[in-house]
């Protein structure tokens, strides 16, 4: 029980870690074109990435999988910016297809960003045989912290959007810009070449 409750901790720092706030941005550029109303799908969103991200760490953890840090640094905004980026030249059109596009990126892109984390994660279960239940320890947590940013992204578009006025293209058309603006700035300091 301490082990779980020792990587789910873990999984839930990774996440809410505002010093390495890459993963927020992510996840409210994929939640942002979403409300209350589709929270099954925005649970279907947090679980893909969960997957993608953890497969990546399996792979990692087992030693089948060893790629470019500087490579994969700088993939993550990349990822980030593309979402954005579709966000705002859909946002006029948020429709069941975009919802679609955003459950493909929190796979993909989790992929990518699962290796983001590989190398310290490896550190973290060391050489033994047992990484499965760690890892699967730790996705809870990064699950259940994702539920909670996600959560907080719904609960405020719903307040802008009912209490405020705002529409939700504009809502779609602010947040994402404002991610693609740190993005890019994320970009930038992560030049690897």
């Amino acid at each position: 029980m301490n082990d779980f409750i020792l990587y789910f901790k873990m999984g839930l720092h990774h996440v809410l870690d505002f010093s390495a706030y890459d993963h927020i941005l992510f996840l409210i550029v994929l939640a942002v074109i979403f409300s209350f109303h589709q929270f099954k799908k925005v649970l279907w969103l947090v679980t893909l990435f969960t997957i993608g991200h953890s497969i990546t760490l399996a792979l990692s953890a087992y030693g089948v999988l060893n790629v470019n840090m500087g490579l994969i640094e700088f993939l993550i905004p990349v990822t980030i910016f593309i979402t954005g980026a579709v966000n705002i030249f859909t946002a006029k059109n948020s429709s069941a297809g975009k919802q679609n596009t955003n459950l493909f990126f929190a796979l993909f892109f989790g992929l990518i960003h699962g290796l983001g984390f590989s190398n310290y994660f490896k550190i973290m279960v060391g050489k033994g045989d047992n990484k499965l239940f760690p890892l699967f320890e730790f996705a809870v947590g990064i699950e259940a912290a994702q539920i909670i940013i996600i959560l907080g992204i719904l609960i405020i578009g719903t307040i802008l959007q009912h209490f405020f006025r705002v529409t939700r293209r504009d809502w779609i058309l602010v947040c994402s810009s404002s991610v693609i603006g740190f993005a890019i700035q994320m970009l930038f300091n992560r030049v690897f070449w």
